[in-house]
């Protein structure tokens, strides 16, 4: 029987499971792993970043745009230790994702020795799998166990492997596991007798709508054709943005902080809100305390996790949908029920896009955010991929980055680190090299990872860098000024990015104007390596729609506060609904 090292066996089982990309910086000890990824090079790309925590970034990325696992790395001691920040991310976001992490030789395990921690208990709290291998001949069966579990369990597996355990000659006779295993399709559909009293429910409210989440995914159709007949508004998280299009008329987007107008309207004048799919962090703040949910899940553990429910479902999204839709035909559901809300929507939303329309010829410098996105939106190939960092960039892009079915976007969600955007359009490009690839980022994210510019360059990722420089923590700075604080530590110095690209071999340009934009906007269209655009923008901040209220007489500064955001234009909802009879308490 033929021998192999130990870490070419590991890679195999890799192979067998269809990974393309390992993302890491290596070690000492970490050295039998190069040396396969040397041998497997003409199936498994090694892509070295300049900073771990990018390359478990990007492999969460991965693994959130294509369902597949994403596989990372990082030496012993402080490259196993960069690796956290990603790791959580992908934690969090429910991303298959594997890591191999460097020990010391075996020998000296226990011994204090250079670079030895104790590995295992530091990931123990982000891994659904956690183990040391402690023989060569474990280490193909246990990564093809940790990939299982990886996939079965969302998360992410870790594997520590010891220096010398890697060049052990082993038995090459390891079958993976990865033809057999069978990822489930779940279709499991909810009890009739639920889905009746759904429908009982939306018909005796006056002001339901349906909120959905990732987890509807597959299902616009059904989202649509449900709230044309039955008059429901539709609002999602902000991770579920591209599900439905941005101009479908019944489509708020979504609510709270990282929100349009009529999202947050709508989401705090509803007396029903049908949970698809989600399980929204922020449920319990950013809906009337008197309203009533009803939460669909497949996941049973996230049913009534935010909020007190009146009817609890265990089903998948688009199967519950399918079955609300058929149902609702069947007893011909009349449109008139919630007809005046309904229009109220559309109409508070139809507001909402003439505003943004106004302000997105704006041409005035410092740069405004809406012209920037009007731009890129222009531009924007059909299926462009979008990886978005963290901050002002999520209000941003849920208001103004027109998404269609088409296009992709990838976020940092739930655990929400800056610095996502740039190692999430490295993962972009390279598994989608055909499609046009963004890096949207504002200048406090982007500072955090801007090393891996390098990267883009190395391996010739097209990829277009956009930086909004507006020299803030803009999003905490919104937060003090909602608390009444002064701005503390929230001030950023103003770096030329374009300047910092160039010293990465990636080619930069400022744009102070939106003429300058439209011209850095044509080259970055032609080019076919990374390109950034520093736009330089205003610290002015974006109205914030959480507290814009329903009524004039909620704010006694209700005019210097329109006036401050420039949103005279737009009407409190309470008067929308009025005009259409419909009265909120």
């Amino acid at each position: 029987m033929t021998l192999v090292n130990a870490s070419n066996a590991m890679m195999k089982v890799l192979q067998d499971w269809g990974v393309k990309n390992v993302y890491g910086l290596p070690g000492g000890s970490f050295d039998s792993t190069m040396n396969a990824l040397h041998d497997f090079r003409e199936t498994i790309r090694y892509i070295g970043v300049r900073h771990e925590e990018v390359g478990a970034l990007a492999a969460a990325a991965e693994a959130k745009l294509t369902g597949k696992i994403g596989v990372t790395f990082g030496s012993a001691g402080p490259g196993a230790v960069h690796l956290l920040n990603g790791l959580y991310d992908a934690r969090h976001d429910h991303a298959p994702v594997l890591a191999l992490i460097g020990q010391v030789a075996t020998p000296l395990m226990n011994m204090d020795y250079f670079q030895e921690l104790p590995e295992n208990p530091i990931f123990a709290d982000v891994a659904v799998y956690n183990r040391t291998v402690t023989t060569a001949e474990q280490l193909p069966d246990v990564i093809d166990t940790a990939i299982r579990h990886a996939y079965e369990r969302r998360g992410v597996a870790v594997v520590v492997i010891p220096r010398d355990l890697g060049w052990t000659k082993i038995t090459d006779g390891y079958i993976s596991s990865a033809n057999s295993y069978a990822q489930p399709e779940w279709t499991l559909g909810a009890r009739i007798a639920d889905v009746e009293k759904t429908l009982d429910l939306i018909s005796a409210a006056a002001r339901p709508i349906i909120y959905f989440g990732r987890g509807a995914d597959g299902a616009a159709a059904e989202l649509r054709e449900l709230s044309e007949l039955m008059q429901l508004p539709l609002m999602s998280t902000y991770l579920a943005k591209g599900i439905l299009p941005d101009d479908y008329p019944g489509y708020m987007i979504s609510t709270g902080r990282v929100s349009t107008k009529p999202g947050t309207d709508v989401g705090k004048s509803a007396d029903l809100i049908l949970f698809i799919g989600t399980n929204y962090e922020f449920g319990t703040a950013m809906f009337d305390p008197e309203a009533s949910f009803i939460d669909v899940n497949l996941d049973a553990t996230a049913i009534g996790a935010r909020h007190a429910t009146v009817l609890g479902i265990r089903a998948d999204g688009p199967e519950f949908l399918r079955q609300l839709l058929a149902a609702a035909r069947a007893r011909e559901c009349a449109r008139e029920n919630h007809a005046g809300w309904y229009l109220s929507a559309l109409e508070d939303k139809r507001d909402w896009d003439s505003w943004i329309a106004a302000q997105s010829v704006d041409t005035r410098v410092p740069v405004r955010i809406p012209p920037v996105f009007a731009e890129i939106n222009r531009i924007a190939a059909v299926d462009a991929v979008f990886g978005v960092d963290v901050g002002n960039i999520n209000i941003e892009t849920a208001r103004f980055l027109h998404m269609t079915e088409q296009r992709t976007m990838t976020t940092s969600a739930l655990y929400a680190t800056m610095g996502y955007g740039l190692p999430a359009s490295i993962a972009a490009a390279l598994v989608y090299p055909e499609r046009q690839v963004w890096s949207l980022s504002g200048d406090g994210g982007f500072a955090m990872v801007a090393q891996d510019l390098a990267t883009q360059a190395l391996y010739h990722l097209r990829i277009i860098n956009i930086v909004l420089t507006n020299r803030s923590l803009g999003f905490i700075e919104g937060e003090q000024d909602d608390q009444g604080q002064p701005h503390s530590g929230v001030e950023l110095m103003d770096i030329d990015f374009a300047r910092v690209a160039e010293g990465f071999g990636v080619r930069g340009i400022t744009a102070r104007t939106i003429p300058e934009l439209r011209s850095a906007l044509a080259e970055a269209l032609d080019a076919t390596e990374p390109i950034l655009i520093d736009v330089k923008v205003t610290d002015d901040r974006l109205l914030p729609t959480e507290i814009y209220p329903l009524r004039r007489g909620d704010r006694p500064d209700f005019d210097e506060f329109v006036a401050r955001y420039e949103a005279s234009a737009l009407r409190p909802f309470a008067e929308t609904l009025a005009d259409h009879g419909v009265v909120i308490s």
